[in-house]
């Protein structure tokens, strides 16, 4: 697990190798992650949108920007917290992504860049 805290928000991240399989006549290896987010400040936040870099050992990288997660923007209450699960595919089997969470602070109206750590993608089978 990797974790991060910016502003009072705790951002914790574990992943997991999901497998591989063909598309396009293209082999790909799908990664799952699950994220939670912990509001650690005195504060009620609500997480608006989502930045992701998503790099392979191919030497791409794919940027990906949106509203919410998985289609919610939750609001979290002081002291708790919000957990959800995703995914991505890369072309290789080793990887990393990193980011950030775009909330507010529903008390003062300030915006938050709360910082997603880098965390590493990899197959059992391409670790030594």
């Amino acid at each position: 697990m990797v974790t991060q805290i910016t502003s009072g928000i705790k951002i914790s991240v574990t992943t997991n190798f999901e497998g591989t399989f063909y598309k396009d006549y293209k082999m790909h290896f799908a990664f799952g992650y699950k994220i939670t987010i912990e509001n650690l400040s005195n504060d009620t936040v609500q997480l608006l949108s989502r930045h992701w870099e998503v790099m392979d050992a191919l030497n791409s990288t794919e940027i990906v920007d949106g509203e919410g997660v998985v289609g919610k923007k939750p609001i979290i209450k002081p002291g708790k917290s919000h957990t959800y699960s995703s995914g991505c595919l890369l072309s290789s089997p080793l990887g990393a992504m990193q980011g950030y969470y775009n909330l507010i602070n529903l008390g003062t109206n300030n915006h938050i860049k709360a910082t997603i750590p880098n965390f590493k993608l990899s197959a059992p089978f391409a670790v030594n």
